[in-house]
């Protein structure tokens, strides 16, 4: 009798452990929640947030809507891009030719500004690291024109079971019809999904894989957004995005996303969008920054949480 009664408050005591545990573990996601939240409280701007581990941890803030990638989506470009050159076997170093008509004015391009009003002959891999590193948009629009065409990126992007998302413009139809940049959408949850099957599969070979991430890592654009306020040993590698204003001052999106490895080895994957924001560009990257140093410091003590909604 005494041993029937001891196995059931050895029992009982573990559900109330595994009960009391499951409450806390609830909690700390409130908690970081709680601050996201706080600190948005009085912003003139949406913002959506997604964290995911790779102990499969995640955190959703604000995920439901259609955040504008604006440049994040060159990530999405590079990937399509590698994935042809992986099945043709075309090294990073193959020489393409570009025309000076396709280097337009009135755009960002450091392409056209090193190489004005001239014909060049240039390899695949600068174009990428000019495009993903300094977000060249004349880099980009050459590179979708090399995978095939935007339709079909969005078509290669889907294969890889991402399907909260959409892309139909290039850099060109976007800066002709600004308003244009609101169809080229993703969920936080969709793109932080995508940087971890970019980086946990094995997509294409490992020269092109450690490209794109070490190509990532020397982005240049945006280091006061996700890499702002993080200390200088962790090893960030991102895309940022951001638009122009509007008539009325409005800027139609400020991003980042991109993997972010800890010093004692922890990974995580982060995208901060803002859209549709009446704070100033600095303020925009502030929001981005201050998030971001939020999720880093939680994450040594975060533990697997309930997954909200996506």
């Amino acid at each position: 009798m005494y041993e029937i009664n001891n196995m059931g408050l050895r029992y009982t005591f573990i559900y109330v452990l595994y009960f009391s545990i499951s409450i806390a573990l609830q909690a700390q996601q409130q908690t970081l929640e709680s601050k996201i939240d706080n600190f948005l409280k009085g912003k003139k701007a949406t913002v959506g947030v997604a964290v995911l581990t790779d102990r499969n941890e995640i955190l959703l803030y604000n995920n439901k809507m259609n955040y504008p990638l604006l440049s994040v989506f060159k990530f999405h470009v590079a990937l399509a891009v590698l994935d042809k050159m992986n099945r043709q076997e075309t090294p990073l170093d193959h020489i393409i030719h570009v025309k000076a008509s396709q280097l337009q004015p009135n755009t960002y391009s450091p392409l056209r500004q090193k190489y004005p009003n001239q014909d060049l002959n240039i390899s695949l891999g600068e174009l990428l690291q000019y495009s993903i590193s300094l977000s060249d948009n004349n880099a980009c629009d050459i590179l979708i024109k090399y995978a095939g065409g935007i339709g079909h990126i969005h078509q290669y992007i889907k294969k890889l079971d991402i399907n909260d998302f959409n892309l139909s413009e290039t850099e060109d139809s976007m800066h002709r019809n600004p308003s244009k940049a609101y169809l080229n959408w993703s969920t936080p949850y969709e793109m932080v999904q995508l940087l971890r099957i970019a980086d946990e599969k094995e997509l294409f070979a490992p020269v092109y894989k450690d490209f794109l991430w070490n190509t990532m890592i020397a982005t240049s654009t945006g280091s006061n957004k996700l890499k702002g306020l993080l200390p200088s040993n962790a090893i960030v590698g991102h895309k940022t995005g951001s638009s122009d204003r509007n008539s009325e001052g409005v800027k139609i999106a400020d991003n980042d996303a991109g993997v972010v490895i800890m010093p004692d080895g922890k990974k995580y994957y982060i995208a901060v969008f803002v859209m549709n924001s009446s704070e100033t560009d600095d303020e925009n990257a502030a929001i981005i920054a201050r998030i971001s140093r939020m999720v880093y410091d939680e994450i040594p003590i975060w533990k697997p949480s309930l997954e909200g909604e996506r």
